[in-house]
């Protein structure tokens, strides 16, 4: 087990960057000052994964990217450096793919299956078609177009049957097989055979609470199958007679579907997925079903390799992917702690604006987008802001605001994607309704528009109510009641009675089993709700300010102010001194650099106001049938500004997924070609445009220092602020990356450490700043602040302490400042493209005593500095106190 846990770096793991290429970048990362490696998910994931979220085997490690050998090496090489290794997990979902032997376990036995309790799936659909059977969506066609045309058919190799559709592949029950198995066995006079098909046509069908009897069951059909392929071995035209019967229901459209339709599960065309679908699914992926983590032998079973390496030591700590999953998230905290009592447990929460994490957890805090958020909206200049909100409105015509759009959008979402969520909910607040005599007059209906109402109207992800436990906080409790309060004003059509009992339900006014269970449910759906219809929906809609548009956000505020600031970090270091601060992660919608250079437009409202006018003007020509439309157009004027330089391909593939996910001209399921051809054909014309890609240059540098100044001080009060900072693969250098999977290419290790040897050998501040466009002042600033937290950690744990600086003068809002531990003080300044480098007689008050900004290698003695000399050689001060 490491020491403390200073500081991380997350790598991305898949089948192009290996554990091996993971080894040789370790090295660099322990000179850059890094005390952790933070690592992808690489549990065994589906082939070709390019993110490890989609886990086939908990129990194996991805052999893609090198297997138990290399996860060896690896782990071996961090150890030999000193270095200590984070690891992301996967809690919440499992993919469905070929490689997930359990899951195949369930499709060949339904709920018999000995894996039927991990997953959670509604084996009682009201849909009787759907009872004891599982969805699956994957036909390109109705069913019945599909297999008449002959793209479902039955496969035997000589050891397994299959049902093939395409590239899918799915296991036939055994109770099925006694059909080829007793053609055969006719065909052939071979009782053995026959013998076979119909002790498996009387295997029973235990549910998935008769454990003695579902052991009894796999154990008969084990026994069946080593009969048969001893049999098939020892008479070669038993095979031969099993491969001809197969053949002959292929060839047979009705023998066929008779077939299917003794399986436990029924291929369906892709579209029923968003109504039928009967199990819970990682938010609309139909391909990563949800798993019952919270019952012990799953629990167990999935995290046997993940609590062996945090008891070993080859792990320090755990990242939790999406939390909100799970049905009680608590207690899932409260298992993993006991299981690794000292490790670093960090929840994947995301939290909004006023909301912090449940102090009950028993973990060290978040992965960092609140502290990401707080960061990006300290750098808004909240006026400048207000008059873009006018310029927006203008331009696109878009005058709803954020909150409205929200709220409409997390609507669609649920009558469409989330559709067979809320079918499900439904279905089971009617059996509620019905135990109620005073309520089951409520139609389905009416139900269903209730429940998506009230969800729609959560201004948080989801509320942690358990009923077992009696628990429910105060703060659930105003989640709930201003949720169903909203509702019940905007939805005047249902009666308002409805809303109340909804209300009594999820509050635990109203008490009983079904209650309890739909309560848990509904606290798992608000989450998806929340991440498809804001997150993947109106961040791509509500452009105002993009750079705003990020996970944990509210992009309809204007900015935070520096009271609030500090009050957050001060919160933070009473409750989460541990917590993790990061600015980008593979899930952001953009870098940090992109978002610091964004930040500057609010600065500069009327520049922009002008520019988007002219370029407008001299665009229209490239438009085809009025396409793009102004939303989607000022959208890619800010991205363009951000990104810049951006090639054709990158900002083509980025804008094709923004459109996307906006759902207002085009969508994933519903491509409008059109529109997406328009789109690109204006982009391929305005970047050959040489007078547009001249005025682009000159707007990009009139925000690009102060951009740049921007990230030198967000990355500065990461490594500083309370909390332990994660830095993204690649991200030491400017970085200007967009959303996955422009965020996923490869990293320029060699750069990076030919650079930090330049460093290390020495280089006066002014050479680092000539080099400003390679990214060396960022990487100094990390490198210098990452040996700081190592040298000297105190100064930053959980014992140490925050405290603002008073900053007195005329530009004391441009200047941010804080005191670590009474021996660290940080000094960086916002809004630097009004400010000029002008900070007049602003003064910075820094306790007494000798100090030194590491920076610079200037020395101060303590008192009212002025701000401008502070700053005045380099943007960011990073001062230690000397030694008595």
């Amino acid at each position: 087990m490491m020491g403390t846990i200073a500081s991380c770096y997350r790598l991305q793991l898949h089948a192009g960057f290996t554990f091996a290429d993971a080894a040789q970048v370790a090295g660099y990362l322990k000179e850059l000052g890094l005390s952790h490696v933070y690592c992808s998910p690489y549990l065994q994931s589906a082939k070709g994964s390019q993110h490890g979220y989609d886990v086939v085997d908990q129990q194996t490690i991805n052999v893609e990217i090198g297997g138990e050998e290399g996860h060896a090496h690896f782990c071996a090489s961090l150890k030999e450096l000193d270095l200590g290794q984070i690891l992301d997990i996967v809690p919440n979902h499992m993919a469905t793919g070929p490689g997930n032997k359990y899951w195949r376990d369930v499709l060949e036995n339904g709920a018999s299956s000995r894996f039927a309790s991990w997953f959670d799936i509604d084996w009682n659909s009201a849909e009787v078609k759907l009872q004891n059977k599982v969805l699956i969506p994957v036909l390109s066609d109705q069913y019945g177009r599909e297999l008449s045309a002959g793209k479902i058919a039955i496969d035997y190799d000589g050891e397994c049957f299959q049902v093939r559709y395409m590239d899918h592949a799915f296991p036939l029950s055994p109770i099925s097989l006694a059909i080829p198995l007793s053609m055969a066995a006719e065909t052939i006079n071979a009782p053995v055979l026959g013998f076979i098909a119909d002790t498996l046509a009387r295997l029973p069908l235990p549910g998935t609470d008769e454990n003695e009897l579902r052991a009894a069951r796999h154990r008969d059909k084990t026994v069946l199958y080593e009969l048969l392929h001893r049999f098939c071995k020892e008479n070669p035209g038993g095979s031969e007679a099993i491969t001809n019967a197969v053949g002959v229901l292929n060839r047979d459209s009705d023998a066929l579907d008779a077939i299917l339709n003794l399986q436990h599960y029924r291929l369906a065309y892709w579209r029923t997925a968003d109504q039928e679908l009967g199990y819970r699914r990682f938010f609309d992926i139909n391909t990563l079903i949800g798993l019952r983590v919270e019952r012990q032998h799953v629990f167990n079973a999935t995290h046997l390799r993940i609590n062996e390496w945090l008891r070993s030591g080859v792990l320090d700590g755990v990242r939790v992917d999406h939390p909100d999953g799970l049905r009680d998230p608590e207690e899932y905290f409260a298992r993993l702690r006991a299981s690794a009592p000292v490790s670093w447990i960090l929840a994947e929460k995301i939290l909004q604006p006023g909301e912090f994490l449940r102090r009950s957890w028993p973990i060290d805090g978040t992965t960092g987008y609140d502290f990401l958020n707080i960061c990006n909206g300290v750098l808004i200049y909240s006026e400048g802001l207000k008059e873009i909100t006018d310029v927006y409105q203008k331009f696109t015509g878009e005058s709803e605001d954020f909150e409205a759009l929200a709220h409409a959008k997390k609507l669609t979402i649920q009558q469409e994607t989330l559709g067979s969520d809320v079918n499900r909910l439904a279905q089971e607040f009617v059996e509620i309704c019905e135990n109620n005599r005073d309520r089951r007059d409520y139609t389905r209906a009416e139900i269903r528009r209730a429940i998506r109402e009230v969800a729609a109207c959560f201004a948080v992800y989801r509320t942690y109510v358990i009923p077992q436990r009696n628990q429910i906080t105060d703060e659930d409790r105003s989640e709930i009641g201003n949720a169903v309060s909203m509702a019940k004003t905007r939805r005047t059509d249902v009666d308002p009675g409805l809303f109340d009992f909804i209300g009594d339900v999820l509050s635990l006014q109203s008490r009983g089993d079904k209650e309890a269970e739909f309560l848990l449910r509904f606290q798992q759906f608000t989450s998806p709700v929340m991440a498809k219809g804001v997150e993947d929906t109106v961040f791509y809609c509500f452009n105002r300010m993009i750079g705003l548009n990020e996970v944990g956000a509210a992009p309809g505020r204007n900015g935070v102010s520096l009271d609030e600031f500090h009050a957050y970090c001060a919160k933070m270091h009473a409750d989460h001194p541990q917590t993790m601060n990061t600015l980008s992660t593979h899930d952001t919608k953009r870098s940090d650099d992109v978002r610091a250079r964004l930040a500057v437009l609010t600065e500069m409202p009327g520049q922009w106001r002008g520019s988007l006018r002219r370029w407008s003007r001299m665009n229209r020509q490239f438009k085809t049938g009025g396409f793009p439309d102004p939303n989607t157009e000022y959208f890619l004027y800010q991205t363009l500004i951000g990104s810049w330089p951006i090639s054709k391909e990158r900002i083509t593939a980025y804008m094709e997924k923004a459109v996307r996910e906006a759902k207002q001209n085009t969508s994933w399921t519903q491509q409008n070609k059109e529109f997406e051809d328009a789109l690109h054909h204006f982009i391929e014309q305005i970047l050959d445009a040489s007078q547009f890609v001249a005025e682009l240059e000159n707007f990009v540098t009139q925000v690009l220092l102060p951009g740049r100044i921007n990230s030198l001080a967000q990355t500065l009060i990461k490594f500083t602020a309370p909390g332990v900072p994660d830095t993204y693969q690649g991200s030491e250098l400017w970085d200007l990356r967009l959303v996955d999977p422009d965020n996923r290419g490869p990293v320029d290790y060699d750069v990076r450490r030919s650079m930090l040897v330049e460093l290390q050998a020495g280089m006066p501040v002014e050479e680092i700043l000539k080099r400003i466009d390679s990214g060396l002042p960022k990487l100094w600033v990390i490198h210098k602040a990452l040996h700081l937290r190592k040298e000297r950690p105190e100064w930053f744990d959980r014992n140490s302490s925050y405290r603002p600086l008073a900053v007195e003068g005329s530009k004391k809002e441009h200047v941010i400042a804080y005191l670590r531990g009474e021996s660290v003080a940080v000094i960086v300044s916002r809004w630097n493209a009004r400010l000029g480098g002008n900070f007049a007689s602003t003064v910075v008050q820094i306790p007494e005593g000798s100090w030194n900004n590491l920076l610079t290698g200037e020395s101060f003695d303590g008192g009212s500095l002025r701000a401008q000399n502070l700053l005045r050689r380099f943007p960011v001060a990073l001062l230690v106190r000397g030694e008595e």
